[in-house]
């Protein structure tokens, strides 16, 4: 890790340790090298520090462009991995930004829902998602977050002090859709990208924290 990021995520481990009690499963599923999409549900905005602080390689975050008006602010933002994307992330200027950061082999951290929940639910998947799976070669592995939502939900001003879990699934097999994906009609194609991104969404609720396979970080 660089130095600029590595101080910001021994800060973010040691507030995620104390202040919310946090439990870590199943991190070693995630490659160590190489690109990766880190697909997790979305409750709070807890949730990206949360992931990176989990795994002990940089990640890329995405954050709405307007946060990089101000250049000192852009310039700290970008030190730390942060990809600049229009409001919802679904635009053709953001999607090229986050496959030109996997096809440089990072990992990159993505929510198929879009945008937080308002009550703690899952939400439907967003195609997007399954465009960027399909399309790149990178692994896709989903995570499921617990307690974000309570800890710190989109309604609340200041966190609160409640324990907080991410657990880290198996990376899926897309290979069939990829291949389909190459010679199918582009009303095919949408199709593939939608049920790709469902698919992914269906991992994530299917994973529940394991008691006996917890680690400290």
């Amino acid at each position: 890790m660089k130095a600029v990021y590595y101080a910001p995520w021994i800060l973010c481990r040691a507030v995620f340790g104390t202040y919310f009690h946090w439990r870590v499963y199943e991190a070693d599923r995630v490659p160590e090298t190489g690109p990766v999409i880190l697909a997790a549900n979305h409750a709070s905005l807890l949730d990206p520090p949360l992931v990176g602080a989990a795994l002990k390689r940089d990640i890329c975050y995405l954050a709405r462009e307007n946060l990089f008006r101000n250049p000192l602010f852009g310039a700290v933002l970008r030190s730390w991995n942060v990809v600049p994307v229009d409001r919802d992330g679904g635009g053709a200027t953001g999607l090229r930004a986050i496959m030109d950061r996997l096809n440089a082999g990072n990992a990159v951290i993505l929510f198929p829902e879009g945008t937080r929940t308002l009550d703690g639910a899952l939400q439907p998947a967003r195609s997007g998602i399954g465009l960027l799976a399909i399309k790149s070669a990178a692994p896709v592995v989903p995570i499921r977050l617990f307690g974000t939502f309570e800890a710190y939900g989109r309604k609340m001003r200041l966190p609160r002090p409640r324990s907080v879990a991410v657990k880290f699934g198996r990376p899926m097999d897309l290979d069939r859709w990829r291949a389909e994906a190459q010679t199918c009609s582009k009303a095919r194609l949408k199709e593939i990208y939608q049920r790709t991104a469902e698919a992914i969404m269906d991992h994530i609720a299917r994973l529940e924290p394991c008691a006996d396979k917890t680690t400290f970080p």
